[in-house]
């Protein structure tokens, strides 16, 4: 596909799915997908090449769709959305310094500025990994405090916390591809198994 084809598909989609939304749904949730879209295409998608804060910046629009979830179901953005609006920002850090690292350089040749890039020896990118998994640990227990969750959930939360706050730092502690794929691997499963936990103990 030619550049400009990809332009015109992706503007298309974009401005279908905010349309969509708006007529369907609700305003809010149109507003917010929109939202999405201009912070990942004029904010995240220069800074890859400008700035290591590309991460932190990318994992905005990428913990939104929760939050165009929660606007087009109750038509307003309450506690329970920002609780995860949390999670899933943080959750995205420890999952893409994992990538990045293991990627170091693939994303150099790319011209694209992480942390990783000159992190060779792996260790800002994983104190960084356990950095935000501990902050995850603490913060995911927001939803039963908002009242989205039982509290059955809060141990579960802390089991699988726990458990992705040892893989990090087994990657702090060895920083080697194969504990960077590990993490990887633990942040694929931590997200979904933290997420059916916050929804099968609320039946």
């Amino acid at each position: 596909m030619a550049p400009f084809q990809a332009l015109v598909l992706g503007a298309t989609l974009s401005v279908f799915g905010v349309v969509y939304l708006a007529i369907i749904c609700n305003a809010l949730s149109a507003v917010l997908t929109a939202i999405t879209i201009v912070i990942y295409i004029f904010a995240y998608t220069p800074l890859k090449r400008a700035s290591t804060a590309n991460t932190a910046v990318g994992a905005i629009p990428g913990a939104i769709p929760p939050m165009i979830g929660w606007a087009a179901a109750r038509g307003d953005i309450g506690p329970g959305a920002w609780s995860l609006f949390i999670i899933v920002f943080l959750w995205q850090m420890p999952h893409f310094f994992a990538i990045a690292w293991m990627c170091r350089e693939d994303y150099l040749r790319a011209g694209f500025r992480m942390i990783s890039g000159d992190d060779s020896s792996g260790e800002r990118s994983a104190s960084q990994s356990v950095f935000f998994c501990i902050l995850l640990l603490v913060l995911a227990g927001l939803p039963a405090f908002v009242g989205i969750a039982s509290y059955v959930y809060q141990p579960i939360e802390l089991v699988l916390g726990g458990l992705f706050v040892a893989v990090a730092m087994r990657f702090l502690r060895l920083r080697t591809p194969s504990a960077a794929r590990l993490l990887f691997f633990a942040s694929i499963a931590y997200l979904p198994l933290l997420l059916a936990a916050l929804v099968l103990t609320k039946l």
